[in-house]
């Protein structure tokens, strides 16, 4: 099978090119990053503290989870005061700080934007259920009694989508926490307000945002009641809703189309003909999030249930959105976020392999055409944490949903549905970052505010540091090769081995200025030692870099380690 490409389409024009194409992002979770005060809470200073080792991993983005004003019932995805800064995170003035920091070590600063809804403490939301003309309407309101909510939709978090506030005495709308109510986007005033918000940090410097669940916005006229055996009831009635693309496109002409930043949106339940209209050359977003591979692990559609997953099922996966999306879009790469747990403990081997196997899951992730993310600790091969109690967790989607497990099935105990809730919670992103072996893993002085991960005494920066062949190390060196590398950024993805179930081989293929370049990637996502014929052809092989130590240079039959990566170049 002929591989080598010389298409004229495979060229890249520099009309494609951008920044943000080519840079790698560092998400932050601020609160469990570094804690500079010793009150067991990450903050601003702590995470200006640490610029410098962020700025080693050769990363150009960091994205700073939520850091604005807010009761934190959600961590801080409910929102009181867009335009202050939490007090337990500093100031405006350490923000400030922060973002001149970031510029000065060549990187660029993005922030959250959650906008479909607020807190119940922001100031929109006590005048709209005190009756205020000026702010009625910009939440979600129905009238009812407490005893019928307006229609069967149900909250992410589990329960009904509504609540009953006895103030207003009506219903409001929450699709996530009862302390997150959703704004009501077909109000042109709020619509006015969130861009004027966003506006107000562009001109601060920031370079851009996350937004959080933005296709949501938009809900169906009458809110009709939703498919009660769906995955998620009344999605498809507030998901892609009807009006999503239009005010995507305001929030774009107004507002972002006149800096030069980057936008990726968290769009739940997206296809890839949905992303296409959001992130097409001419779309109001750079790039989406959509969340088809992190549901390979479900039993079926249910959330709180693990099913064992197929390789050959991520291959379509990724497959589909790396091809759908070429010539039309972007994509955004990812793993691990705030809301994931840990990649190796659900796709690796957490125990007998998992430097080789968080190894091979960050090759397959920095060699894919999109733009790659790396969340705080992927870099370090960290792993689930142990949640042995309920009084452990802090996540408030994670204690709905074991209280849920617990009324629903015939379970005595939180050690009956311990496994499941430990393996899912968001909780295992949020556990402080290890910096060293001591107590609290060198995040805080104090208690902190979760627990830290037991295996801190040997996953942690500072031993990966001083060991060449760390998780650490690994990632620094895939980070520059994709740098170094237009085709792991611009090419053409192949797959050679779509119907292979232990082994993933794709190839990158780029043509400019007459030449043509292909890198091949292959990567055994299991323990066994498979040998594999691969259908390439070329004149000689480099092994770029492997996870293993190697030096063999003949690919087209190869057997693999356990978890084993390697990247070569064909000429």
């Amino acid at each position: 099978m002929p591989i080598q490409r010389t298409k004229p389409e495979d060229t890249v024009s520099d009309d494609e090119r951008a920044w943000w194409k080519e840079s790698v992002v560092y998400q932050v979770y601020p609160r469990s990053f570094n804690d500079s005060d010793g009150d067991g809470v990450g903050d601003l200073r702590g995470l200006a503290d640490r610029l410098d080792y962020i700025a080693s991993l050769g990363v150009d983005v960091i994205w700073l989870n939520p850091v604005y004003d807010s009761p934190q019932e959600d961590n801080g995805y409910d929102i009181s005061d867009y335009r202050a800064i939490y007090e337990e995170f500093g100031t405006m003035a350490d923000w400030e700080r922060l973002l001149e920091e970031v510029h000065d070590r060549d990187m660029r600063l993005i922030m959250d934007l959650v906008v479909n809804h607020t807190s119940r403490d922001h100031e929109w939301f006590v005048e709209s259920r005190q009756g205020n003309p000026e702010y009625e309407d910009y939440y979600i309101w129905r009238e009812g009694d407490g005893e019928d909510p307006p229609n069967n939709w149900e909250s992410f978090f589990g329960g009904s989508a509504w609540e009953y506030d006895e103030e207003r005495e009506a219903y409001y709308l929450h699709l996530y926490d009862t302390s997150q109510p959703d704004l009501d986007w077909a109000n042109e005033d709020v619509r006015q307000d969130v861009f004027d918000t966003i506006e107000w940090w562009l001109e601060k410097g920031i370079d851009g945002f996350r937004m959080d669940v933005i296709n949501l916005l938009s809900k169906a006229d009458g809110l009709p009641d939703g498919d009660p055996d769906s995955e998620w009831v009344g999605s498809e009635h507030f998901i892609d809703g009807p009006e999503m693309t239009a005010y995507l496109e305001a929030m774009d002409e107004q507002v972002l189309s006149n800096y030069d930043i980057m936008t990726v949106g968290e769009m739940p339940q997206l296809t890839v003909d949905e992303a296409s209209t959001y992130v097409s050359a001419d779309g109001p977003l750079d790039m989406a999030f959509h969340f088809q591979h992190t549901k390979l692990d479900y039993d079926g559609d249910e959330r709180w249930a693990v099913g064992d997953w197929d390789l050959t099922e991520l291959k379509e996966i990724v497959g589909r959105w790396q091809t759908g999306l070429e010539g039309e879009g972007w994509n955004a790469l990812y793993w691990e976020n705030h809301d994931q747990p840990r990649v190796v403990s659900r796709y690796g081997d957490p125990v007998n392999y998992r430097r080789e196997s968080a190894k091979l899951l960050g090759t397959f992730m920095l060699t894919l055409r999109g733009t790659p993310y790396i969340y705080q600790g992927q870099e370090l091969g960290m792993t689930n944490a142990p949640w042995e109690s309920m009084d452990d967790l802090r996540d408030v989607d994670a204690i709905n949903h074991a209280e849920e497990l617990l009324e629903s099935e015939d379970h005595e105990g939180y050690d009956d549905v311990r496994d499941v809730v430990a393996y899912r919670s968001r909780d295992n992103a949020r556990t402080p970052m290890q910096w060293d072996d001591s107590e609290h893993a060198g995040f805080t002085d104090a208690d902190p505010w979760i627990q830290v991960n037991p295996n801190h005494d040997e996953v942690n920066v500072e031993a990966a540091e001083a060991d060449e062949d760390s998780v650490l190390n690994y990632y620094r060196d895939l980070v520059d090769l994709r740098e170094r590398k237009d085709t792991l950024v611009y090419g053409e993805y192949d797959d050679l081995l779509p119907d292979h179930e232990s082994v993933y081989a794709y190839t990158r293929t780029m043509t400019e200025d007459g030449e043509t370049e292909q890198v091949l990637v292959v990567l055994n996502f299991f323990g066994d030692r498979p040998t594999v014929d691969l259908p390439v052809q070329y004149d000689e092989a480099t092994l770029l870099l492997s996870n293993y130590d190697r030096s063999d240079d003949a690919p087209e039959s190869v057997t693999l380690a356990p978890y084993e990566a390697r990247i070569y170049q064909l000429d």
